[in-house]
């Protein structure tokens, strides 16, 4: 009988019912293997109570009643270090606490607040660290995974560290058991080591710093800046060192502050000449170069150092001031004036040659000599102190045969939290207040940021909208490797109360991490209508800034500062930004981190997206904000108010905020708003 031709196959019905087993078969052999693991996931998902982490970190309010081992941030943090991205597109997003208010309980007059249990998933604690091993995280969650380990064993050694200790210690009483008066290392210490030389006590007025070394002889160097003014050309000859006082660095990540910076250029100037440079850098920006070039400095008393020109004069392979000197040789024959002969010495520094540089801490700033003869000087910045000086670092074409320090102090004064935490009633935090407020500022700081933490407090936090709490600031500390940095600050957190303490290592990456922590602050734990951000190192005038948010439209979302547009990310040096990193050709527009105001419905906005596991990070956290903002803005309308006045670099009149202020320079800026003037110190 014959099959028709539509009639289905029989032997094709077989060999699909067969590949369906096989297929069903493997299913649930996969499902065998991977069932317990299904079943931690949801419960994790799902929002259960089944994992305890360590909540031990809180906002301390009073003095006596305090506990600091209850905890509001540490789940938040916890979910941002142990979380797989799901995507590229949104890296290192770390998860944030919902909407939901955090509960209070009244014990002893004071309130403690518990940390909330999260009903979205997060897949968190050993589940993950079993894990970690099979995962392939991204750079930024490595780091921050370490950053959280590193975190908790450091808030445990604090909770296991004796409180009669700290009043003991030599950091909270600035003594240093060994302070030299003399410290000297040869040439194989200093190369075989990490080339930086500890200076215990950092330096004192006299002492000075001999070091004797040879110049490298010029090496050829592949500059692409000059193939296009060279016609393809871009090699240039470069023979050149630094001698750099270095001073403590605030946190992992960032490089620690020089305080003087000396850069003899035998060769590779762009002036094609001999140069000599001084300058400072502070929290990784540089301040105004000083340039030596073989022209002697202006005698002006202004331009003096202790008496000392900035720059003396050395023989120039140029004739700049051969007709002038002519002429005004023949001058001084016409009038009859005698001339005095005129001593005219090279360059200090020849390649191959050995010279002897000593470097002198006078009253009002560094001076250098070459075999014995002064070369330059350099006044010293505001910001910095000689005690501050407490490495010295040399790094170039340069081979070291000896340094010898002397003249050294004997004890530390400024590395002293006790000398300046002023322990008094004045100084501390209201309560939170339970009404609504106008503006959360919070202020990003590190752990052994005492001076700058107690200057704030001094000065602006004392400003009228603060102190009847329309306004409240606090400040956003991570920990430090050191737990007796770690252990004062818990004091100083249990005593001012205007401390937010975060559970994590501080490293100078993660500071994006603060600033969702700053937004999460002021929407839940206080009803702010606008958040501001700033550093510890900025000056806010904060009616100002009032005054200025309310110029603005009600009506519409707000994110206000020193906007910039059209930035292109850097792809070469110190601060660059590879293609994975930032693929996009531009920034969006945003703000300087130094100091910027966004509106509530922003940052509830960033928590809600935090919470979704959808929120974009990057390493820069100003650029962060600017993306998170553009996101917003393009569902919701958002004012952008630029203002220069929201200074990035220092200080200029009549300013909303100033940046990089060193403690003095706060009192001083303090004082003079006290007398109805807002002028700058001085510029850094």
């Amino acid at each position: 009988m014959k099959r028709l031709k539509n009639e289905p196959s029989s032997t094709r019905r077989c060999k699909l019912s067969h590949l369906l087993l096989v297929i069903g078969a493997l299913y649930l052999v996969f499902l065998a293997f991977k069932f317990r693991h299904f079943l931690e996931i949801a419960a994790m998902v799902s929002g259960g109570d089944s994992y305890v982490g360590l909540d031990s970190f809180s906002m301390v309010k009073d003095v006596e009643d305090s506990d600091l081992s209850k905890s509001f941030f540490s789940s938040v943090y916890k979910d941002t270090f142990h979380r797989k991205l799901e995507d590229n597109r949104n890296q290192n997003a770390p998860m944030m606490p919902s909407k939901e208010p955090l509960e209070e309980e009244k014990r002893g007059g004071t309130k403690t607040i518990k940390p909330i249990q999260y009903p979205y998933g997060r897949i968190t604690g050993e589940f993950m660290r079993r894990r970690n091993a099979t995962r392939n995280f991204s750079p930024f969650e490595r780091m921050a995974d370490e950053a959280w380990l590193l975190g908790l064993k450091a808030w445990e050694e604090v909770e296991n560290y004796d409180g009669k200790e700290i009043g003991q210690s030599s950091l909270y009483e600035g003594k240093i058991e060994s302070c030299p008066l003399w410290v000297s290392m040869s040439g194989e210490e200093f190369a075989g080591g990490e080339k930086l030389m500890l200076l215990p006590c950092g330096l004192a007025a006299g002492s000075s710093i001999t070091i004797v070394g040879t110049p490298h002889h010029a090496h050829q160097e592949y500059v692409p800046q000059l193939t296009r003014l060279r016609n393809g050309d871009g090699t240039v000859m470069i023979s050149q060192f630094m001698i750099e006082l270095q001073g403590l660095k605030s946190v992992e990540g960032e490089d620690p502050p020089k305080i003087l910076h000396l850069n003899p250029r035998l060769r590779g100037d762009w002036s094609r000449h001999p140069v000599i440079e001084h300058n400072t850098c502070y929290r990784m920006q540089w301040g105004t170069a000083q340039r030596c070039d073989g022209l002697p400095s202006k005698k002006d008393e202004d331009m003096l150092v202790d008496e000392h020109l900035r720059c003396e004069k050395w023989m120039r392979d140029d004739n700049v001031d051969s007709k002038e000197s002519k002429t005004t040789s023949w001058f001084k024959r016409f009038i009859g004036r005698e001339q005095k002969p005129e001593v005219t010495w090279p360059f200090p520094f020849v390649e191959g040659k050995l010279f002897v540089l000593t470097l002198r801490a006078g009253v009002d700033g560094y001076h250098i000599s070459v075999g014995g003869r002064h070369v330059t000087s350099f006044p010293y910045r505001p910001g910095f102190t000689l005690e501050d000086a407490t490495g010295l670092a040399i790094k170039g074409d340069m081979d070291v045969h000896s340094i010898f320090a002397t003249s050294l102090p004997r004890s530390h004064p400024s590395f002293s939290p006790q000398r300046v935490l002023e322990m008094s009633e004045k100084w501390k935090a209201h309560p939170l207040p339970k009404r609504p407020i106008q503006v959360f500022i919070g202020i990003l700081s590190a752990t052994n940021h005492f001076a700058e933490r107690m200057a704030v407090r001094k000065t602006w936090m004392q400003s009228s909208a603060i102190k009847s709490s329309n306004v409240v600031a606090r400040f956003f500390v991570a920990l430090n490797p050191r737990k007796e940095v770690n252990a004062v600050l818990k004091k100083e957190a249990a005593y001012f109360g205007d401390i937010v303490i975060l559970p994590f290592m501080d490293r100078y990456e993660l500071v994006v991490l603060k600033t969702i922590a700053i937004c999460e602050f002021g929407v839940q734990n206080v009803s702010a209508a606008y958040i501001m951000k700033c550093d510890d190192d900025t000056f806010v005038r904060v009616d100002t800034v009032l005054k200025e948010i309310d110029r603005t439209s009600r009506s519409k979302s707000l994110y206000m500062g020193n906007l910039n547009l059209l930035h292109r990310p850097l792809r070469n040096g110190k601060w660059a930004v590879t293609f994975e990193e930032w693929p996009e050709a531009v920034y969006p527009p945003y703000a300087n981190g130094p100091g910027y105001v966004i509106s509530s419905d922003i940052a509830k906005f960033v928590i809600a997206q935090h919470g979704k596991q959808s929120l974009r990070l990057f390493k820069m956290e100003d650029v962060s904000m600017g993306m998170w903002v553009e996101q917003f803005n393009s569902s919701t309308p958002v004012q952008y108010s630029h203002n220069w006045k929201f200074c990035q670099y220092g200080c200029m009149e009549n300013y909303y905020t100033a940046h990089y202020q060193s403690p003095r320079q706060m009192i001083c800026l303090w004082d003079k708003l006290a007398r109805g003037r807002a002028q700058c110190c001085n510029f850094r």
